[in-house]
């Protein structure tokens, strides 16, 4: 109240104030000088029209630059593909993979693999190509001699067709093997395995044995929240010290229930997208993909080998 008292007086004082009074209550707040304004620079519409230009011109060039080389990088992985089409070749015959696999010094004992539907290839259709490329792996695998095979697909829908995904498989196999087939078992974490037509525990990998393993999104991250979830309960329970949580066990409890850790991964896409692939996995993985292919091809599996054939693996002290 006191305040809008005194803002009425001060108001009423200086209407009674003329023009020059007012000036002269102001001017000790008024800066010295008056502030220069800077020159502004007159409108020169042909300069600024070359300088729109010139920058078109370098946005084009390097456009062109960068095209042209995609073009020729495109071109030189599909002849690279097609002169390995004719030397390397498997006409679904195992010997012929071993002959192109006998001078390698090392082969994976657990390969893996990523795979997924395509936007275009949704519903039946894109399931039987998923299926297919499923089982063109294992019998590549099969027939290199490795035992284990794990294919990751982001959305888990082969879990949800195991045993299609096993009879597809077989089928494959005996097309390769004729008679003398492999045993095939298809697992996945926490799903009984299928094992030639039956349900049945897991078993270790054995001599002419394939083993499939089947991974989905809910295997990498979920997993690693759930178990340390369980360990700090423990923990506050008292069942198990925080000394004795390691690495060693981490990996020993994950290993149990999703997989060990994979010796090679091929991606069979253009780009190096895990999709959520199990994070623990793949701390020492090799990792192999192929730029510009957008398929399950052989020679890609066969070049994913070699390289993994020559990778030094320095893990330190």
């Amino acid at each position: 109240m006191v305040a809008t008292q005194e803002t009425k007086i001060y108001r009423r004082d200086v209407d009674k104030l003329d023009i020059r009074e007012r000036e002269k209550l102001l001017k000790p707040y008024l800066p010295s000088k008056p502030l220069k304004v800077a020159n502004r620079p007159k409108h020169q519409p042909i300069r600024m029209f070359l300088r729109t230009q010139l920058h078109y011109l370098v946005f084009t060039a390097m456009h062109m630059v960068f095209s042209l080389y995609i073009r020729f990088r495109q071109a030189f992985y599909i002849i690279l593909d097609r002169i390995f089409a004719v030397l390397y070749y498997h006409h679904r015959a195992p010997e012929l993979i071993r002959q192109d696999i006998r001078g390698l010094e090392r082969l994976p004992q657990h390969l893996s693999v990523i795979l997924e539907i395509k936007p275009e290839e949704q519903g039946l259709a894109g399931l039987e190509k998923l299926l297919d490329d499923v089982a063109e792996i294992s019998a590549w695998c099969a027939g290199a001699g490795i035992p284990l095979l794990s294919v990751y697909e982001r959305t888990g829908v082969l879990k949800d067709h195991i045993q299609r995904t096993h009879r597809v498989a077989s089928s494959k196999l005996h097309s390769y093997f004729g008679r003398h087939v492999p045993t095939l078992q298809i697992q996945a974490p926490h799903i009984p395995s299928f094992l030639d037509g039956d349900e049945s525990s897991r078993t270790s990998s054995s001599p002419g044995h394939l083993s499939i393993l089947l991974l989905s999104e809910e295997d990498g991250r979920a997993t690693l929240v759930d178990l340390t979830k369980t360990l700090t309960e423990m923990s506050q329970r008292n069942k198990l010290s925080a000394d004795d949580i390691s690495v060693e066990l981490i990996d020993a409890e994950i290993s149990e229930s999703v997989m060990a850790e994979p010796d090679l991964l091929i991606l069979f896409g253009p780009y190096v997208k895990l999709q959520g692939y199990p994070p623990w996995q793949v701390r020492l993985t090799e990792i192999y993909h192929s730029q510009d292919n957008c398929g399950v091809g052989y020679q890609v599996f066969l070049r994913a080998l070699y390289k993994f054939a020559k990778a030094q693996m320095k893990f330190g002290r």
